[in-house]
């Protein structure tokens, strides 16, 4: 999920009073035990959860807190948050005092409520299946080596491309390797060279999630931390070996506007005029939806031109940034072995069964292959497989809000600067911002 930006000052300082007053409940009481012995009885946990779990999975919701509630004593009141206003609703509750016991957030948006000492420190080793929880979502949950939220669900990238016109350019399959997948990009240019608006590989140029991805498929890495210090390491060769790797990928195969994200990608590709795109596994399903015609908004809904005709396979040896969601016991809360014991029961294998039955992808490398017995979220949890996460630093929402990498990815393919020149401004920018007081 997207990190939405909108915590204040005062939030802040409100948070890290929370955290330190009292002499600082995580250094000095330890991490909150989801095995504890607490009896429950007469007690509620409040828990927010986002309305997905409840349109989506409602029953695996209902069997966690019946067993927990059966072990515990203690009754769950879940109230589901909707995407468009919960972090804002949650910067107002956390700064009072009736906050919520347990509270889920995007994967991305985790992380600075980490920092702010708005979650508990938890016992990593309490929770099923914590050894091989998916670094995609994990990597917002560890701070100077202690947990404070527990992977949930995830969602990943997937090659979504064109059955027909990979027919009729003779490729047989979905790409098994990267070689294939570049050899299936130069079929489908020469098979379509006449429609010089199509894609070979649809990339818009500011698509920051899929040019790191290609970094990351090296050993690059975007940025990383030295004591209390912060680096750009977008320079080092094997980040620019990448880089350069995506750079000429999009050069040579995509029309796609290079000032763009990807945000409206399935719906231009779903006008036909491409073979591949690199996009979540939900995308596909957008691509093909009815809709109006582009060319006229009063027109009735009607198929797409890519209806029926796409399919999905995993990006050959490419590693996928996974959107997600987490779980934490907000440092607040009154009963917070209680609220872990629930996060437990929650996130354990007979749960993460139904999220699999759910088409949700589980929060374990463990269970991928359980995951890949549904057709529906197979290619996903293939992909799932090898995932990555952006630095967890405290000001890395700075480095997104001010479009540091969208930058860097425009300046290079409009021609405005080298690869290499490109990679030092951006490291340039992202020292500055994280490391700024």
């Amino acid at each position: 999920m997207k990190r939405k930006i909108a915590v204040a000052a005062a939030l802040a300082a409100t948070l890290f009073g929370a955290a330190a007053c009292g002499g600082s409940s995580d250094s000095d009481e330890g991490a909150t035990s989801a095995n504890a012995t607490v009896d429950g009885k007469g007690k509620t946990l409040k828990v927010w959860l986002m309305v997905d779990a409840e349109t989506a999975w409602k029953g695996v919701v209902d069997d966690a807190t019946q067993r927990f509630t059966t072990a515990t004593g203690a009754q769950v009141n879940v109230e589901y948050q909707q995407w468009a206003n919960h972090l804002t609703k949650l910067d107002a509750t956390l700064a009072g005092t009736d906050v919520p016991d347990v509270v889920e957030l995007g994967n991305t948006e985790f992380s600075k409520y980490v920092f702010n000492g708005g979650f508990a420190e938890l016992n990593k080793g309490d929770f099923e299946n914590s050894d091989t929880w998916l670094t995609g979502l994990s990597g917002a949950c560890e701070l100077d080596g202690k947990t404070y939220c527990v992977p949930y669900y995830a969602g990943a990238r997937v090659l979504i491309y064109r059955t027909d016109l990979f027919k009729a350019a003779g490729i047989a399959d979905a790409p098994k390797t990267y070689a294939d997948f570049l050899s299936a990009a130069d079929k489908l240019q020469t098979a379509n060279a006449k429609d010089k608006k199509f894609s070979a590989i649809y990339m818009p140029g500011q698509y920051w999630y899929a040019a790191m991805s290609w970094v990351k498929s090296k050993g690059g890495e975007i940025a990383t931390k030295d004591g209390d210090k912060w680096t750009g390491q977008l320079s080092s060769p094997t980040s620019q070996a990448g880089l350069q790797e995506w750079v000429d990928l999009t050069k040579k195969y995509s029309k796609a506007d290079v000032t763009k994200n990807e945000n409206e990608q399935a719906g231009i590709f779903a006008q036909g005029s491409g073979g591949m795109f690199y996009g979540n596994g939900w995308e596909q399903g957008s691509a093909e939806e009815v809709r109006k015609d582009p060319n006229d908004p009063t027109s009735a809904l009607v198929p797409t031109k890519v209806k029926g005709k796409l399919a999905a396979a995993p990006m050959p040896e490419i590693p996928s940034f996974l959107g997600g969601s987490n779980l934490g016991v907000t440092q607040k809360s009154e009963n917070k072995e209680l609220a872990a014991q629930w996060i437990k029961a929650f996130t354990d294998a007979k749960s993460m069964e139904g999220l699999i039955k759910a088409n949700a992808l589980p929060n374990s490398t463990a269970l991928l292959d359980k995951a890949a017995e549904n057709p529906a979220i197979a290619n996903a949890a293939l992909a799932a497989k090898s995932s990555w996460f952006p630095p967890n630093a405290e000001k890395w929402a700075d480095v997104e809000k001010a479009s540091i990498l969208q930058t860097m990815l425009t300046d290079i393919l409009t021609g405005k600067k080298t690869v290499a020149d490109g990679a030092k401004w951006a490291d340039e920018q992202i020292n500055a911002t994280l490391n700024e007081a």
